[in-house]
């Protein structure tokens, strides 16, 4: 990310000082340019989870925004993509996540958004936003416990092993969140089976916060 830091110096007349308002000062110039505008996407494991950390931990050089709306599948933010459009124009950093939607298995015929469509659709994603400009950010879907009954873990690395070369290709910042919580799924997820505990949700927010303050 490139700032354009060369701020002309104006000069100005000494019979109309007055005439400069707080809001052109220089220090309020400064501080303008020196927050970071950040756009948070994804399902409920962000919105139930790490994306209620985020603004805190990131602090005063950053504005965080991020929409109540659950992200569900990639297919839904595709479209929230277009909805968030203003919103999105605004910020210089875009992560997302999404995977619980897509690889759970309802029907007993496969996950719900077939592999290759979950990729094409993520990378369809991916291009819109670096065309507007923005650094874009993924978190790997994360793990959840083994008595989830539509969601396994297989199927989560798998689609994980597919994105994130395709990703990387693209230049996107992967956030590895599935390694965070793998570290002790029962601890970081909660007895729903597939939503952070306080724990995860903890540890999770802790990294992408690290990860957004590393690309900006």
């Amino acid at each position: 990310m490139v700032i354009n830091s060369f701020f002309r110096k104006e000069r100005f007349r000494r019979k109309r000082p007055e005439t400069h308002s707080a809001a052109c000062s220089p220090d309020r110039v400064v501080n303008f340019m020196e927050t970071k505008k950040v756009v948070l996407l994804g399902d409920s494991i962000r919105l139930m989870g790490y994306g209620s950390r985020i603004p805190a931990l990131l602090g005063d050089g950053y504005e965080v925004w991020q929409p109540e709306d659950n992200g569900r599948f990639i297919q839904y933010i595709l479209r929230q993509i277009f909805d968030y459009r203003e919103q999105i124009g605004k910020a210089q950093i875009v992560h997302f996540n999404s995977g619980e939607w897509d690889i759970c298995e309802l029907f007993g015929d496969g996950p719900f958004t077939p592999p290759d469509m979950y990729v094409s659709q993520v990378m369809r994603v991916v291009k819109i936003l670096q065309s507007w400009g923005k650094t874009v950010v993924f978190a790997t879907t994360t793990p959840v416990r083994e008595e989830n009954p539509h969601n396994h873990n297989d199927v989560i690395r798998r689609f994980n092993e597919l994105i994130v070369p395709q990703l990387q290709k693209a230049g996107v910042v992967v956030n590895d969140l599935y390694a965070v919580v793998a570290e002790d799924i029962y601890a970081n997820v909660c007895d729903d089976n597939i939503h952070l505990s306080e724990q995860g949700i903890k540890r999770c927010a802790e990294q992408t916060a690290e990860v957004i303050r590393n690309v900006s």
